[in-house]
């Protein structure tokens, strides 16, 4: 039974009074990308964006992004639940209300939203909830956050694009993927930024569905 309550409190969100109470202090961090050497906290250039994306596990998924010309640094991180400046093992007990996510800034002149968006939906699978595959809980749900209501609205159309895809290709299941106004980000540890350049044989969790997304 303790196992059982355990699963079942990891893939439920808390309650915001449930949650853990985290720190009024962020943690520490790197201060620059360890593949490109720019600034992980900015100051980020003129006219640049910002997507929070939440793929399951952040270390395949950030390594995915930072590949994509157009991108100009990432970050692994914390976003979407009720803890301030979280720890890993805190995210992972699904009391934060947290999913792992990896913050992307991206020069718009040179790569769209829709090309950031393609690579998230054909990456992982997004029908799968609270869950990524063998991980499983709050903290490896599919998640797309944004501060522009017309990007918003963008990642609305290329979800339901990507849903007739995977329907037309004989799936059954709905997307779960959450997509929402971007909320605080906390930077996760040193550690887990950019970790599989720091770790080259590492641990990658990311399992597309292997249905194309017609989005562009």
């Amino acid at each position: 039974m303790f196992l059982i309550d355990m699963f079942n409190k990891k893939t439920v969100m808390p309650a915001p009074e449930a949650a853990l109470p985290g720190r009024d202090a962020p943690i520490p961090t790197s201060a620059t990308h360890f593949v490109n050497g720019r600034a992980l906290k900015g100051p980020y250039p003129a006219g640049f964006k910002t997507v929070l994306l939440g793929m399951g596990c952040f270390w395949g998924a950030e390594r995915l992004l930072w590949q994509i010309p157009g991108v100009w640094v990432t970050a692994a991180g914390y976003s979407g639940g009720f803890t301030p400046n979280p720890t890993y093992h805190e995210t992972t007990t699904g009391l934060t209300g947290h999913t792992e996510v990896v913050l992307v800034v991206y020069d718009p002149a040179e790569v769209s939203l829709q090309t950031l968006l393609k690579a998230f939906f054909e990456a992982h699978d997004p029908t799968q909830g609270m869950r990524q595959g063998n991980d499983i809980g709050t903290t490896y749900r599919s998640a797309i956050y944004l501060e522009d209501e017309a990007d918003l609205a963008t990642a609305r159309r290329a979800r339901d694009v990507y849903q007739a895809a995977l329907t037309a290709a004989g799936r059954t299941d709905r997307i779960t993927t959450e997509i929402g106004k971007a909320g605080p980000f906390y930077f996760a540890e040193d550690v887990h930024q950019q970790y599989l350049a720091k770790n080259p044989g590492g641990y990658c969790g990311l399992r597309g569905t292997g249905v194309s997304c017609a989005i562009g």
